[in-house]
């Protein structure tokens, strides 16, 4: 552990112990502080997604994109690269500069948000790419705030909740913002609704102390990983980390179709426009209550065994009732909303069990040194390559049919293999973990 790391140490822990505050009381603190800063980064990288954007782009071969289109996957290329390059800068970070780091990622894509609004087409593609390029790691930094104690499900929970509220959140702001300030310049306007508030929540973070000894007792130290480190790591354990990464990309992909292009499967569901603000966050209010409800409760397992087999079945859970909902909905069996809260639900489920859960259990059950950050930038950076490919086919791929049939089958191929992978994540733990004694701990 280097200077830096440790002298940061003593210093948290030394505000836990002038504040002289109980558990819980840092617990509820920590939530609200991890859930503010990601709600507020929402503001800087959704709000777009509310606008038509209805120019048409044409290219050789009379090939024809829409401009919203085109925003999405530059947008999202550039979240892409971000996630790879946290790989190395989210695991090597050391804790004292986290919340610096936050700040400037995010200041940087605001300052790329009023160049969108300031620039012509079609440099505004690349100004929305910048956007994107430095708020991938943004959640990495934050989840190193909460990993490595005995309370992190329940933390990570209340984290991953921001993203599913603010998704829809974000798209109501981006909404109400499109009259009076139009589609170019919304987007900037939005974010600067959240500077204040960000600042904040991110002070907040930087007060959190660093997890006690007897978290690290239970959840093994965290630390800085080198490039040496990280080959390491993943050489040993690629096999049980390959199918949660399936997993993740999987449930990458279908969320991100979802939140991607919300407007459009409201519309083919029948819902008229003037409804969208509302059902953006009526829909996603309920699935982050039960999210965090269903994934927070794995908290109350201290065998990480326990624990891990159990979130795993939480994601198989998830899996079966997206596929339901799918089936049912092929056959006009329930109504718009239903419909979305239940896909959200199920796709979240395990989405969020693998944030809360299952790669920090894993981490856990390996007895070894590491980061959760580096894990879970390296599944994002998968996730996240799979959904471009995906973006590129429904554009390049000719398919028949609306959004909202491409996503019923999308969901259906996604949950199969799904299933599968779950299964094989599984065994091996079984064979991999399960005769393991010295992180067992009596429930």
């Amino acid at each position: 552990m280097n200077l830096d790391v440790a002298q940061t140490d003593v210093e948290l822990r030394d505000v836990q112990s002038k504040w002289n505050w109980s558990t819980s009381a840092w617990t509820l603190w920590s939530i609200v502080a991890a859930f503010g800063t990601y709600f507020c980064m929402y503001g800087f990288r959704v709000p777009f997604k509310a606008g038509a954007y209805e120019y048409t782009y044409t290219f050789t071969g009379n090939l024809q994109l829409d401009e919203k289109s085109i925003f999405v996957i530059a947008q999202v290329v550039g979240y892409t690269i971000s996630k790879f390059l946290g790989i190395k800068f989210v695991s090597e970070l050391p804790p004292n500069r986290r919340a610096v780091a936050i700040l400037a990622l995010i200041g940087f894509s605001h300052i790329a948000l009023i160049g969108f609004g300031a620039a012509s087409r079609p440099w505004n593609i690349l100004l929305i790419f910048l956007n994107g390029l430095p708020l991938g790691m943004v959640f990495g930094l934050v989840l190193g705030f909460l990993e490595g104690r005995q309370t992190t499900e329940l933390l990570a929970a209340g984290l991953c909740t921001s993203f599913i509220l603010a998704d829809g959140v974000m798209k109501s702001v981006g909404q109400t913002l499109i009259a009076p300030f139009g589609e170019s310049w919304m987007p900037a306007v939005a974010g600067s609704v959240f500077i204040f508030p960000l600042l904040f929540f991110v002070w907040m973070l930087a007060q959190i102390p660093r997890p006690s000894h007897a978290d690290e007792s239970q959840r093994q130290v965290r630390t800085v990983m080198n490039r040496s480190d990280r080959w390491a790591y993943l050489h040993r354990y690629a096999w049980g980390l390959s199918p949660i990464m399936v997993v993740y990309l999987l449930a990458n992909i279908i969320r991100s179709i979802r939140g991607d292009f919300a407007r459009e499967l409201w519309t083919d569901l029948g819902v008229d426009q003037a409804e969208f603000a509302t059902r953006f966050t009526q829909s996603e209010i309920w699935v982050g209550i039960l999210v965090l409800a269903i994934n927070g409760s794995c908290v109350l397992f201290r065998h990480n065994g326990k624990a891990y087999l159990s979130s795993l079945s939480i994601c198989a859970a998830g899996v079966l009732l997206m596929l339901s909902a799918c089936f049912l909905q092929s056959y006009r069996m329930l109504d718009p909303l239903t419909f979305m809260v239940l896909v959200g639900l199920g796709l979240y489920m395990p989405y969020v069990a693998i944030h809360t859960t299952v790669l920090e259990r894993f981490i856990a059950l390996t007895g070894e040194k590491g980061n959760l950050g580096y894990l879970m930038a390296l599944v994002d950076s998968t996730g996240y390559f799979g959904y471009v490919m995906v973006l590129l086919a429904r554009k390049f791929v000719k398919f028949e049919g609306n959004i909202l049939q491409f996503f019923i089958v999308a969901c259906s191929i996604a949950g199969a293999i799904s299933l599968l992978s779950i299964a094989w994540s599984a065994i091996h733990y079984r064979v991999r973990f399960s005769n393991r004694t010295k992180t067992a701990i009596s429930d």
